[in-house]
């Protein structure tokens, strides 16, 4: 599912109105009858409508029309000047004016009272306030009817975005509507993957409203939603005549003697999803610990230089990182590899920890690269603070993706992967997961999918879908779910994905 900025809807809209020919209010009606499609019409029969004077106004005067040819109870309220008015709210107005609609303009204290009234006995209100494109703080009387709609509505529609809302970033302008279900049309909107944008939001159903295929793809700027579809076409089902060797070597650095379990959970993601053959290499003194743990991964100590080296040497795809520690020796590891790999480098976790302090090493590796920092950890890349990261998690992957020539992973509800064009965002994983080790078992992921033959980003894409699925398939029944869990879930959960 593809995502856009405000700017690129509006050019979207231009060209079929311009260059097209197909006129706005046609797009209006679309827009309005699909917004119909979408209430609850059996067990509803009171409704409010709040309007503005943009073309989301006229989005919600057409809705009120249909409802009352569907002799529904409606009350139309509107917020500011007839004069400013769009053209194509005005003639969705003027259709309500010439049926006799009762149409209340909201302007003092007096005339919220009366809205207050009809919202309380509504069963539905219909948000058509201000749309897409605000970029100042709702003030006056705006500002007073979305805190009424909030404190009185028992359930509310957005048409296309929640009023208040910045489409672009999903921050609220001063105030916004507290939506239940917000209809949007065509594309998924950029400020929907905000952190906290969905309590506005609420459920968010995209709807086509009749703009060609060819038109969205011609300003669509790279910004993807991920779905079962994207999975299930870059992980293939086996053939029936491969063998282990036709899924790769893993080679994996991690671990220490405080975080064996890193290096387990990291090993043995590798191992459940898939990957021919994995090896771990860690330090001596922990090497029988983790050895007698696994039952199909291979070990090898990181003293042993040759075997290291043979094992670099035919890998399909190394990761670097997991419980290593934040130290000299973890540095020299990275270093190392970077210079003498032959295949992609996965890089987490105390990987980034060292990185962070020498970011020119980067530039030692000739094969694709993946970090995938936590946003503490793209604070320490960076140099920037953790909450402005949060606030411009794509901005800041796709600058650091484009600067230093990695693919970036960056991690959290809404994870952002990207080489520093376009922008994929998962669409999976929740809460339940929000324990130590998740990160270790993404890693084994990611560096088995690309082992087995997947592009890098594709293998980021597929396999933090992946993660994410697991956890929200075991937390129906789980209160909160472990690395661990994840770990047993992933082989039936990639069965289940490509059925």
């Amino acid at each position: 599912m593809k995502f856009v900025s405000s700017n690129i809807i509006k050019k979207i809209d231009n060209y079929c109105i311009n260059e097209l020919g197909i006129s706005e209010l046609v797009l209006m009606e679309n827009a309005a009858l699909k917004v119909i499609k979408n209430i609850d019409l059996k067990d509803n029969s009171y409704f409010t409508v709040i309007c503005g004077t943009g073309n989301n106004g006229g989005d919600g005067f057409a809705v009120a029309r249909h409802l009352i040819s569907l002799k529904k109870n409606v009350q139309v309220f509107f917020v500011g000047n007839v004069e400013k008015m769009t053209d194509s709210c005005r003639a969705n107005y003027s259709i309500l004016k010439n049926m006799e609609v009762n149409i209340i303009f909201i302007q003092d204290l007096k005339d919220i009272e009366h809205l207050e009234v009809y919202l309380v006995y509504s069963d539905v209100i219909i948000d058509a306030l201000l749309g897409t494109g605000i970029n100042r703080n709702v003030e006056g009387i705006y500002d007073t009817v979305i805190s009424t709609i909030n404190e009185n509505s028992q359930f509310t529609v957005s048409i296309d975005v929640p009023s208040g809302l910045n489409s672009d970033t999903g921050d609220v302008m001063g105030n916004c509507i507290d939506s239940n279900k917000t209809i949007t049309f065509e594309l998924y909107k950029s400020g929907f993957l905000n952190y906290n944008s969905e309590k506005y939001t609420g459920e968010i159903i995209v709807e086509k409203i009749g703009i060609p295929e060819f038109v969205i793809s011609e300003f669509h700027d790279g910004g993807f939603v991920t779905d079962k579809d994207i999975f299930k076409k870059k992980v293939a089902v086996r053939d029936k005549y491969s063998h282990k060797g036709n899924y790769g070597r893993v080679l994996i650095f991690a671990g220490s003697e405080q975080y064996t379990g890193a290096a387990y959970i990291s090993t043995e993601g590798a191992v459940r999803s898939g990957a021919g053959l994995v090896t771990l290499c860690c330090d001596e003194d922990i090497l029988q610990t983790l050895r007698s743990k696994f039952n199909e991964a291979m070990t090898i100590s990181s003293k042993n230089i040759e075997g290291v080296n043979k094992l670099l040497a035919n890998s399909n795809c190394v990761a670097v990182g997991p419980g290593m520690g934040d130290n000299e020796n973890t540095y020299k590891v990275l270093n190392f590899v970077l210079k003498n790999s032959k295949c992609p480098v996965v890089i987490d976790a105390d990987g980034i920890n060292v990185l962070s302090k020498d970011l020119s090493i980067l530039e030692n590796s000739k094969v694709p690269v993946l970090i995938t920092p936590h946003p503490g950890e793209m604070s320490r890349l960076t140099g920037l603070p953790v909450d402005y990261i949060e606030k411009n998690r794509i901005k800041v992957a796709k600058e650091f993706a484009k600067k230093y020539n990695v693919i970036v992973l960056l991690k959290g509800y809404n994870t952002v992967i990207t080489k520093g064009n376009s922008v994929i965002v998962n669409s999976t994983g929740n809460s339940a997961m929000a324990s130590g080790g998740m990160g270790d078992c993404l890693t084994g992921i990611i560096t088995s999918f690309i082992a087995q033959g997947q592009d890098v980003i594709d293998a980021a894409v597929t396999g933090a879908f992946l993660h994410g699925y697991c956890g929200e398939m075991l937390s129906k029944e789980m209160f909160n779910v472990s690395a661990s869990d994840v770990l047993d879930a992933i082989p039936y959960a990639i069965k289940k994905l490509q059925n």
